[in-house]
């Protein structure tokens, strides 16, 4: 099996419980970030997870009501621009991900973090360094985070045209930078972020 292939070992344990635990939207300069918590279902398998960067669009379309339909639970948290301004990205991210375990339908008993920190969270829990390509229910995760996402920032897209939302997700793309040298700064960007905060003080 190939070191980039997900693998079960998260049932390994003699634990069913076990929810796999991943973020997307921490390098945007605009827009929330999204977590996911997934508690796969072993005798529902579901084939081709994989990191959701590493996927299609039209591929985490066709896998995320997939997961949503044949895992045992799953459950979405966020952190808005706000709390992100406040904490930093480092901190938002990890409350996005406690709340998405804690939205969980079924309690966890165990649960594997993508990255190399982990959340405060009720049950047991391990960091998994590039757990989004090792580990199926991280897997799982990160697909359906991304699949939310991305839907919201084309929704904030519209309301905030002239910006390329749809198109970069909020990243800073050089499209995306134009756009805010151009238009300004908007109540959806990251003012902690340093080419927002620089165009922030920047008087018209």
């Amino acid at each position: 099996m190939s070191a980039n292939t997900p693998t079960d070992y998260d049932f390994t344990r003699g634990l069913i419980l076990v929810a796999g635990v991943d973020e997307v939207g921490r390098g945007p300069l605009a827009g929330p970030v999204v977590a996911a918590a997934v508690i796969l279902d072993p005798a529902r398998p579901i084939e081709g997870l994989a990191d959701s960067k590493k996927l299609s669009e039209a591929k985490r379309e066709m896998l995320a009501p997939m997961i949503r339909e044949r895992a045992l639970a799953w459950a979405l948290g966020r952190a808005e621009v706000e709390e992100i301004d406040t904490l930093n990205i480092l901190h938002a991210s990890l409350l996005a991900m406690r709340r998405a375990v804690l939205a969980l339908s079924v309690p966890p008993e165990f649960a594997l973090i993508d990255g190399n920190r982990c959340p405060e969270l009720p049950c047991l829990a391990e960091a998994v360094v590039k757990g989004d390509s090792r580990v199926a229910a991280i897997s799982a995760a990160s697909i359906i985070a991304k699949v939310a996402r991305d839907r919201e920032m084309i929704e904030l897209d519209a309301q905030y045209p002239g910006y390329g939302l749809a198109g970069h997700k909020g990243y800073p793309s050089p499209a995306h930078l134009a756009a805010l040298d151009r238009l300004g700064v908007t109540p959806i960007h990251r003012r902690s972020f340093a080419p927002v905060r620089l165009r922030a003080q920047v008087k018209p």
